[in-house]
């Protein structure tokens, strides 16, 4: 297939809606987000040590706060609910 001038191959995975869509729904349950809150789950490239080639990262952004990031090691499509570190006490 020939590749359209704009194509970018280094550019990130299409994402994927429905995907993103349920992450965000966990993420507003588990942190109990009121509805000014912004949750934002993007895949993008990882290149810590011992992390695998792509991992999601969800920001949660709250009116007057500091923006908190996650970070799950895992694709997008991979992530589960299960994946999604538990709100500070």
């Amino acid at each position: 297939m020939p590749m359209n001038l704009f194509d970018n191959p280094l550019a990130p995975r299409r994402a994927l809606p429905q995907k993103t869509r349920q992450i965000k729904g966990w993420v507003r349950e588990l942190y109990d987000l009121s509805d000014d809150a912004v949750v934002a789950v993007s895949e993008i490239a990882c290149r810590d040590e011992g992390c695998p080639d792509v991992e999601t990262v969800i920001g949660i952004m709250r009116p007057g706060q500091k923006i908190v990031s996650l970070r799950v090691h895992k694709a997008l499509g991979d992530v589960v609910r299960e994946d999604l570190p538990l709100p500070a006490m």
